[in-house]
């Protein structure tokens, strides 16, 4: 089991459900680690989007408030922190705020940076996951340190039925090193 494939595993996965959808940066082009494990998806599944990390988060509880059940893809942490906004004061709470008279389940793809064999810097190799797990109220945040936790976290990330959200953590490092 190599953590790489079990991503790629996972991400067939998801794509297999119909209300599943995928948005980000480099989802339907090469530019990260994590396109790869889309490479098998129907592209039709795929919406790319520019830089623009607000606009992706609020993209995504307005999906979820649609009944879709969007993969939002922040290739790392530290481009997760430009769409807090969004994820802290509205996904998070709109569960809350409606009284659960809205159910807006989405899941949240993100990362630490590889820092090897070549060091990004500190934009690129931040781990929030502490934090923002502090600040959050209904959304599960989860790291994937282990190859074997992967399938079984985005398996349950999709198919819970409380309508909570989940950021899954992914380790540049670990997918040629797992």
């Amino acid at each position: 089991m190599k953590y790489f494939s079990e991503l790629k595993r996972s991400m067939n996965y998801l794509a297999e459900n119909n209300k599943t959808i995928f948005i980000g940066q480099a989802v339907e082009v090469p530019g990260t680690s994590m396109s790869n494990t889309l490479k098998d998806i129907n592209p039709k599944k795929l919406i790319e989007l520019p830089v623009a990390e607000e606009m992706q988060m609020g993209m995504t509880l307005g999906l979820a408030l649609n009944g879709d059940i969007p993969i939002s893809i922040f290739p790392r942490w530290n481009f997760v922190l430009l769409a807090m906004n969004q994820l802290i004061n509205h996904l998070d709470k709109i569960n809350i705020m409606s009284n659960n008279s809205f159910k807006a389940k989405a899941i949240i793809r993100t990362g630490v940076g590889s820092q090897r064999p070549l060091n990004p810097q500190h934009q690129h190799i931040g781990d929030f996951t502490e934090e923002v797990k502090k600040m959050c109220t209904t959304i599960d945040v989860i790291k994937l340190n282990e190859p074997e936790n992967i399938f079984p976290s985005y398996e349950k990330a999709l198919n819970r039925n409380d309508g909570r959200s989940t950021i899954l953590v992914e380790f540049g490092d670990y997918y040629n090193e797992k």
